[in-house]
């Protein structure tokens, strides 16, 4: 195990630490102008061009936690996966995308690069021989997304890299779900690493950011081609979510433990038909989630058989939060057919395996026994056999 692995707290606190050179405070300063002296080193800042003080200290700290040579921050989790795709795509080129991913990224696909002529295949499963099926002379990057989202499956991300690698193909992953505690795709040759911060990053419900890592030669060229599209963050919001980084690893270790207590108890549960958790034995991929991840993360999704009205279900939990997105303190829910992947079409969604009584479970850091019982309850009150 590496020194950075081992020192992860050590990393979420300090690295990329920006000093108060001033007062020598504990926590960094915020810089919040929008003009400085051009003249002082010969940079010139300037929040569009993502070189803030604030902006660049936040991004050393994730490429530290990603094991990457350097960083760039967005607004958005989209805003970094857009500026991904127009730097290194363009009219001609083909990418292969794992169709399991989030339903944003899938939307973007389908209505910009019709536009833009970039020619794109989804692959249900993504491996050697359907990699091989698909590339063709003018495939420039791959792109997946695991554990994926909603339903979790793990996508072999050293077999991925092994075949782009040899024919010199950019490899591009959402780590979203996993975050850098549970799983660093950089080690496994991923050239791009992918965050929405809005997620387990922030960890608090009130912070919208995204993130590439990668070789301070990719980022550069992203940083060519973002700075156009003006998807920078505010100073004030890089603060606050390098603030929030602090605490990661505690945060994603708690919520990890409790999701594989919860995982365990949904699957055993007589009125729960499926589980998705790549921590469960059960899970056709977990050897896998085993070899690559660090952890199984905080996330999981499950159906509930038909004597429960899964609608009423959702809203008869009181400590589990009926909400969109993810990876907050918080316990949250959300049925992904309505919500995050509402842009895709019932065909899609039946193709992909994502069912209108799929439920999205993001768990949080409360008491296992409080969330246990909070299932308990609304379970019982849903079923439409003792109404």
């Amino acid at each position: 195990m590496s020194s950075k692995k081992r020192s992860i707290h050590t990393t979420c606190v300090h690295a990329g630490e920006l000093k108060d050179p001033i007062y020598g405070g504990a926590t960094a300063p915020i810089y919040t102008s929008t003009a400085y002296d051009y003249r002082s080193d010969g940079t010139n800042l300037y929040p569009r061009y993502m070189n803030t003080p604030n902006q660049v200290a936040l991004a050393q700290k994730m490429a530290a936690l990603e094991h990457t040579e350097a960083g760039l921050i967005f607004a958005s989790g989209m805003a970094a996966i857009s500026a991904v795709f127009m730097t290194y795509l363009k009219t001609g080129d083909h990418i292969i995308l794992q169709e399991s991913i989030y339903g944003g990224t899938s939307h973007f696909v389908t209505a910009e690069f019709e536009k833009t002529g970039i020619n794109y295949t989804f692959l249900s499963d993504i491996n050697e021989e359907t990699l091989a099926q698909s590339c063709t002379d003018h495939t420039k990057m791959i792109y997946i997304e695991t554990p994926s989202n909603p339903l979790l499956k793990i996508t072999d991300i050293g077999g991925v890299s092994a075949f782009a690698k040899a024919k010199s193909i950019i490899t591009a992953i959402d780590n979203t779900f996993a975050s850098p505690i549970n799983q660093n795709p950089a080690d496994h040759g991923i050239d791009l690493v992918i965050h929405s911060a809005t997620k387990y990053l922030g960890g608090h419900s009130d912070i919208t950011a995204g993130v590439v890592c990668a070789s301070k030669d990719y980022i550069h060229h992203i940083w060519k081609t973002a700075k156009n599209y003006g998807g920078s963050i505010s100073d004030q919001t890089a603060w606050m979510l390098e603030r929030s980084i602090k605490t990661l690893g505690l945060r994603v270790q708690r919520q990890t433990k409790n999701a594989k207590k919860l995982a365990k108890f949904l699957e055993k549960h007589p009125q729960v038909t499926q589980v998705n958790y790549p921590g469960l034995k059960s899970h056709p991929d977990h050897k896998l989630a085993k070899k690559q991840m660090n952890d199984y993360g905080g996330m999981l999704s499950f159906e509930l058989d038909k004597s429960i009205n899964h609608e009423q279900f959702v809203s008869h939990l009181k400590t589990i939060k009926v909400a969109l997105s993810l990876a907050g303190v918080e316990s949250t829910i959300l049925a992904p057919a309505v919500t995050s992947h509402s842009l895709l079409t019932a065909d899609q969604r039946t193709d992909q395996g994502i069912s209108d009584r799929l439920l999205r479970f993001s768990v949080g850091i409360e008491e296992v026994s409080v969330l246990k019982a909070d299932i308990k309850r609304a379970i019982k009150k849903s079923n439409t056999l003792d109404s």
